[in-house]
C-alpha cells in the first residue's frame, strides 16, 4: 500500500476489486484523495486515512473495476440529439420495439420526428426481422418516423417522405438509392449502396435541439454512460460536426462543471476535396492534447481524406478504393507527422490497410513517425501481413463491435470461416501491437460497452450466432484491459488512468453483478450501480442511489427518454435460433434444406473466394434470404 499523506475524502471498502494492477490486483480497499486514488490495499491501513470529513462507502461484496474507456464513439454528436432518439438497443423482439414506437408517436408533437437512430440489429429480435414500410405507417399516419438500420438502410413513413421532400423526381445521390414502387414514387425505404451518406444526410433534415435543449441532452446521454460504468471516451468525430462551432455544447458543459465523461476528440474533416486546408488550419489553429483531464485535442480522424474511406455494409461487395486515394492520403499525412498530431483512419477491409499502410511507410522514410500515436480503426480483416507493418511503424489498432451486430451478414457473403477472426484481436494481442475496445456508437452500434465485452469474451453476435472458436476468444481480464488501461494509449494517457492504483485518477465503477462470474450470455446485461469519475459520485442506483446529484428531466418533456430512459437492459427472451416459428421469420420462402433456420447454414463452413466473392451456402437457398 502506498501510504497517503492526508485524510482521504473517500474510501471504498468491503468491494471485490480488480484493480489490474498486476502488483496489487485484490485489495479489500481504496482511498481517493482529491481526484486520484490515494491508497490501495488493506482495509485496516486504508481506513487508518479516515479522517472526520471522510465519506465511507461500504459496496456490498459487489464487483469493482476500473472506470471503462470507449476507444471510439460519437459522444459530442449523440449527445445532440440523444433526447430526441427513441432506442431499440437491447430490446428482445420487435413486437416490444414497435410497441415503445407507437407509444411515442402518440406524445411526439407535430412537427416533431420519432427516430430510431442505430444501435440495435434486426437479429437480436425474436421476430429476425425489420418491421415493415406498412407497419410502420399504421404506426405513425402523421407523425414522421425515421428508423435507421446499421449502416445498411433507413425506413421512412409517408409522412417523413412529405417533411424530407423526397418525390419521384428526386435523383438518387452517388451510392445511395431512394427506392421505389412501379409507379417511381419512394416507397419509404433507403438503402445505402454502399455510401451510408444518403441516410445521414435524410437524418440531418429533421428537427434540431435548440442549444440549452443540447446541453440536457448531453447530460443524459453522459450519464446513461455512467449508468454502464463509462468514464471516459475517445470521440472520433463526425460528419456534419465542425470544429470549433459544433463543439460549442461540450465546452459549455466543461465550463459550467458537468461533464462526468472524460472526452478525447479527434478531428474529422468535413468536404472531399478539401481535406488539406481542414488540417493545415487546424494544426496551426489548435495544440495537440491541448484542453485537461475532462476534454482534450487527441488528434486528427478518423476521416482524413474522403478517398480513403471504405464503407462497411457487409451486404454490399466490399468498395476499391480511387487511384487517388494514395495522393490525396499523403498530402494529410505530412501535415500531420510535421505537427507530430496523432490519427486514426477508419479502415474495414486489409485492401484498404494495405494502400494506407504504403503511405505511411513512405512518410516515415522523410518524417520518422516514432512516437506518434496512430491507429486503423475498425480493421476487421486486416491480415497478418499487415499487422505486422502495423507494429514496425509503432501503430496501434482499435478494435469496435461491429461484428456483434453485422456477423450474420459478413458470414451470409463470405462463409463462416473467413469470420473466424474478423476481427483479428487475439493475434493483434499476441503481436504486441498496441489494441483496445470500443463500440463506434451511436448510429450503428449501441453505446453499451458490455456487449463489446461479451462479444470478446463469448464470440457471440446479438443474433446468437457464435462466430469465433475458443482459440480466438479473449479472457476476462484481457477483455477488460481492452475497455481500460489499454485505451489509454490511443488518447496518450497511459499511466494516468485505467487502473485502481495510487497516483491514478479516480475512476471506477462497482457493478449490479460480477463481471467474473455470471455466464457469458449475462454479460451484457450487466450495469454499474455506483459510477465515480475523478472522485466523485456520478451516477448510483440501488443502494448507492442519492450520491450523485439529480439531473434535470429531458427536455423536451416528450422526449423518450423521459419514458424509457436509455438502453434497455431488461433480460431477454431466451430464444435458440431453432425455435423461431417459420411465421416471425420475415422471410420470402423458406429454404429446402434448412426450413426458416438459416442460422444453421450460415454457421456452416461455406467456400469462399476473396473478400468481394459472393458464392453464398452452395446447395441450399438460405444465401438469398
Amino acid at each position: 500500500m502506498h501510504a497517503a499523506q492526508t485524510h482521504a475524502d473517500l474510501i471504498l471498502v468491503n468491494g471485490r476489486f480488480t484493480t489490474l494492477d498486476r502488483t496489487n490486483p485484490a485489495p479489500e480497499a481504496a482511498a481517493i484523495t482529491g481526484n486520484r486514488f490515494s491508497a490501495v490495499g488493506e482495509r485496516a491501513e486504508i481506513m487508518a486515512l479516515a479522517g472526520p470529513n471522510t465519506r465511507v462507502i461500504d459496496c456490498g461484496g459487489r464487483r469493482v473495476i476500473p472506470g471503462l474507456a470507449d476507444n471510439h464513439i460519437h459522444i459530442i454528436r449523440g449527445g445532440l440529439n440523444f433526447n430526441m432518439e427513441l432506442r431499440w438497443d437491447g430490446l428482445a423482439s420487435l413486437s416490444d420495439a414497435m410497441a415503445m414506437l407507437r407509444a411515442q408517436v402518440a406524445r411526439t408533437p407535430a412537427p416533431q420526428w420519432v427516430r430510431v437512430v442505430g444501435g440495435f440489429s434486426e437479429h437480436q429480435f425474436a421476430e429476425k426481422r425489420l418491421p415493415t414500410l406498412d407497419e410502420i405507417n399504421a404506426a405513425a399516419p402523421d407523425t414522421p418516423v425515421f428508423v435507421l438500420h446499421l449502416y445498411d438502410r433507413a425506413l421512412l413513413n409517408a409522412a417523413a417522405l412529405r417533411a424530407v421532400g423526397y418525390t419521384k423526381d428526386t435523383p438518387n445521390p452517388p451510392g445511395g438509392e431512394i427506392q421505389r414502387d412501379a409507379s417511381g414514387n419512394p416507397t419509404g425505404l433507403l438503402i445505402a449502396s454502399p455510401n451510408a451518406g444518403i441516410l445521414y444526410a435524410t437524418l440531418a433534415k429533421g428537427p434540431k435541439l435548440p442549444f440549452d435543449y443540447q446541453l440536457n441532452s448531453t447530460r443524459h446521454f453522459m450519464r446513461d454512460l455512467n449508468r454502464l460504468g463509462v468514464t471516459s471516451v475517445i470521440d472520433a468525430g463526425g460528419g456534419f460536426q465542425n470544429y470549433p462551432d459544433d463543439y460549442a455544447v461540450i465546452q459549455q458543459l466543461l465550463d459550467n462543471d458537468q461533464l462526468t465523461i472524460r472526452i478525447a476528440y479527434n478531428l474529422f474533416t468535413q468536404k472531399a476535396g478539401e481535406e488539406k486546408d481542414d488540417f493545415l488550419r487546424w494544426t496551426a489553429g489548435a495544440k495537440y492534447h491541448q484542453g485537461d483531464d475532462y476534454l482534450r485535442l487527441n488528434g486528427a480522424g478518423e476521416m482524413l481524406v474522403f478517398s480513403a474511406a471504405d464503407f462497411e455494409d457487409f451486404r454490399m461487395p466490399r468498395p476499391d478504393m480511387p487511384d487517388n486515394m494514395e495522393g490525396d492520403l499523403e498530402g494529410v499525412i505530412r501535415i500531420l507527422a510535421q505537427n507530430r498530431w496523432p490519427w486514426r483512419l477508419h479502415a474495414t477491409y486489409d485492401e484498404t490497410i494495405t494502400r494506407a499502410l504504403d503511405v505511411f511507410e513512405k512518410v516515415n522514410r522523410d518524417i520518422p513517425l516514432d512516437g506518434i500515436h496512430w491507429f486503423f480503426d475498425h480493421a476487421e480483416t486486416i491480415s497478418e501481413r499487415s499487422i505486422d507493418r502495423v507494429a514496425a511503424l509503432g501503430g496501434g489498432i482499435a478494435f469496435q463491435h461491429r461484428m456483434a451486430y453485422q456477423g450474420e451478414y459478413f458470414v451470409e457473403r463470405y462463409g463462416a470461416r473467413a469470420a473466424e477472426a474478423t476481427p483479428p484481436f487475439k493475434r493483434v494481442l499476441e503481436a504486441g501491437v498496441k489494441t483496445s475496445a470500443g463500440t463506434d456508437a451511436t448510429r450503428v452500434a449501441s453505446y453499451d460497452p458490455w456487449v463489446s465485452l461479451a462479444w470478446l469474451v463469448t464470440g457471440k453476435t446479438l443474433g446468437g450466432t457464435g462466430l469465433y472458436p475458443q482459440r480466438n476468444l479473449l479472457d476476462r481480464e484481457t477483455a477488460l484491459r481492452m475497455w481500460t488501461e489499454n485505451t489509454t494509449w490511443f488518447s496518450n494517457e497511459e499511466g494516468r488512468k485505467g487502473r485502481i492504483a495510487a497516483g491514478m485518477l479516480a475512476d471506477l465503477a462497482v457493478l449490479d453483478r460480477d463481471y467474473f462470474s455470471v455466464p457469458g450470455d449475462e454479460i451484457r446485461q450487466i450495469t454499474a450501480v455506483l459510477t465515480i469519475v475523478d472522485g466523485k459520485p456520478v451516477y448510483g442506483a440501488d443502494e448507492f442511489a442519492g450520491l450523485a446529484p439529480p439531473l434535470p428531466p429531458a427536455m423536451p418533456d416528450w422526449s423518450p427518454v423521459n419514458t424509457y430512459g436509455g438502453y434497455n437492459k431488461a433480460a431477454p427472451e431466451a430464444a435458440a435460433l431453432s425455435k423461431v416459428a417459420a411465421s416471425s421469420c420475415g422471410c420470402a420462402k423458406s429454404c429446402g434444406v434448412h426450413g426458416h433456420d438459416h442460422a444453421k447454414s450460415w454457421g456452416a463452413g461455406l467456400p469462399v473466394g476473396d473478400l468481394k466473392s459472393f458464392w453464398g451456402a452452395l446447395g441450399c437457398a438460405c444465401w438469398a434470404v
